[in-house]
């Protein structure tokens, strides 16, 4: 261990001098089960073939599957920061965030080989490589090692970048954020405290890995000594399936997971411990369907930029403190300040500011990093508000209030008023552009039944009984389903793009 605590080198590695025996990864979708002696091995083989690319930012471009488990760690155990990209964005997307990531190499699947050999075709000196046998020209087979070649486990470092994950673009260009190996095993730590840790959990993961409600399961399975689950793609039947055959005991989802996983008449067993929920926040309806169908719901609230978790409530608290996602994890501090970064009080809101081991040392750009990263922690522009007991709620994004002819609109505010008419879902609201008014109040929204949506006249004149002129939406787009990004997250950019095109 090093002074401050940490292990000298990665769980995996370390787990398998403890408990090698025990379950570590079980594959959904090919019915594979691995001990973490036998992942350990087939680790090391991979990180043999990561020592003879001799890479030292690597891109992976790979499913949520034991592939990218594998990956991961052998990254973790040669040394070699990982740099995990969205197997749904364009070539021209992933272009940009490799070479802003500076990667050296690209490991890909035969479904994302076009994607990487064009990666690493813009890339001077970048070189792509598939695990499986390549059919694309300008792709290499993997090298193909023993796990006998892989060199010692490397030396963690607290501040060694272990990983470089992208935030998800929600309100623009995504940030390219650098994760530490004390970052990540410090988020792992503290969602112990929260969530508990049971002998024989199993933690089912059907979330995009490279994204970090994917990416951090698999790092707190291997340092608890429990297993994970791996999906590739979330489907209402056979996620619930999952759960109850492979004795599941917790699972991350976004919402709209838990939604679809209800109008399904899912109904949790017995065996299922807690179902992590973020990437957006939890309606209040959904809370309630979700309590009384005994579903055990710990919102959340959480970033990129602090490794996962910040703060989360039990089913307790989301019942008794509706819209709450509960205190700080242990070792988190988060204040709550106003524009001139003074401490408010108990109730008013103002920016959330965390700070601890698990938040990021900055972006890959330092100027980026500025007005964001400072000696009181990270400034994350989410606004919220706690009560005296420190449990927090978030209201929504510095950046997204909107100043409409000289008077502050909280969009939160309008979502709220929007979302209790029984005939909508969700909604989203943003500021776009107006000649007179510099800018006017606009909303998207969605119902559940698409063959009776609102007409957007109706939700006009709902707005007038309830909302304040300079408040209410001037321009209102109705729709089947909101945009979001990967992540859960509504889109705020492409919600943007809906009402311009309106407009036009």
């Amino acid at each position: 261990m090093t002074p401050d605590g940490w292990p000298t080198i990665d769980p995996l590695a370390r787990r398998v001098r403890t408990t090698p025996e025990r379950v570590a990864l079980v594959d959904a979708d090919g019915d594979a089960t691995r001990t973490y002696r036998e992942l350990s091995r087939e680790v090391d083989a991979v990180a043999a073939g990561l020592d003879a690319i001799d890479a030292d930012r690597l891109a992976v471009l790979l499913e949520t599957g034991p592939a990218f488990v594998r990956t991961a760690f052998a990254a973790m155990r040669t040394g070699t920061t990982l740099v995990p990209l969205s197997t749904r964005e364009t070539s021209r997307e992933l272009r940009a965030k490799a070479d802003r990531a500076g990667v050296d190499a690209v490991v890909c699947s035969r479904k994302t080989e076009r994607a990487a050999a064009g990666i690493a075709s813009e890339l001077p000196g970048a070189s792509s490589y598939s695990l499986e046998e390549p059919t694309v020209d300008g792709v290499d087979a993997f090298p193909s090692r023993e796990p006998a070649d892989a060199p010692a486990p490397a030396r963690l470092e607290p501040t060694w970048t272990q990983l470089i994950g992208f935030t998800s673009g929600s309100s623009g260009t995504p940030k390219a954020v650098r994760l530490t190996a004390r970052n990540l095993l410090a988020s792992a730590t503290a969602s112990a405290f929260r969530l508990g840790v049971h002998r024989n959990d199993r933690w089912l993961v059907c979330l995009p890995m490279y994204h970090m409600g994917g990416f951090a399961p698999m790092i707190r399975s291997s340092l608890y000594g429990t297993g994970i689950v791996t999906q590739r793609k979330f489907e209402p039947s056979e996620t619930a399936r999952v759960v109850r055959e492979r004795g599941v005991t917790g699972l991350s989802l976004v919402p709209t997971m838990v939604k679809r996983l209800l109008d399904a008449g899912w109904k949790p067993p017995e065996h299922l411990r807690f179902v992590l929920v973020g990437g957006a926040p939890a309606s209040n309806e959904l809370l309630d369907r979700a309590l009384e169908t005994d579903v055990p719901i710990y919102p959340t609230y959480g970033t990129t930029e602090t490794a996962s978790q910040v703060s989360t409530a039990t089913p307790e608290q989301a019942e008794r403190w509706r819209g709450t996602v509960g205190q700080p994890l242990f070792g988190t501090d988060v204040s709550v300040v106003d524009s001139e970064g003074d401490s408010v009080d108990p109730g008013e809101t103002g920016e959330l500011v965390v700070s601890g081991p698990t938040v990021s040392p900055g972006y890959l750009d330092e100027d980026r990093s500025l007005g964001t990263f400072d000696e009181d922690g990270f400034h994350t522009g989410d606004l919220g508000y706690r009560d005296e007991d420190g449990r927090l709620w978030i209201t929504g994004r510095r950046s997204d209030r909107i100043v409409t002819g000289g008077e502050n609109v909280d969009p939160e505010e309008v979502r709220r008023v929007l979302v209790e008419r029984s005939d909508v879902s969700a909604s989203a609201v943003v500021g776009i552009p107006d000649d007179e008014w510099g800018e006017r109040v606009a909303a998207v929204v969605a119902a559940d039944d698409p063959t009776a949506l609102p007409e957007p006249t109706s939700i006009e004149t709902y707005c007038e009984e309830r909302l304040a002129g300079f408040k209410r939406p001037r321009t209102v787009r109705v729709v089947d389903e909101l945009p979001r990004t990967v992540s859960g997250t509504v889109d705020r950019a492409a919600i943007r793009e809906l009402l311009l095109d309106e407009e036009e």
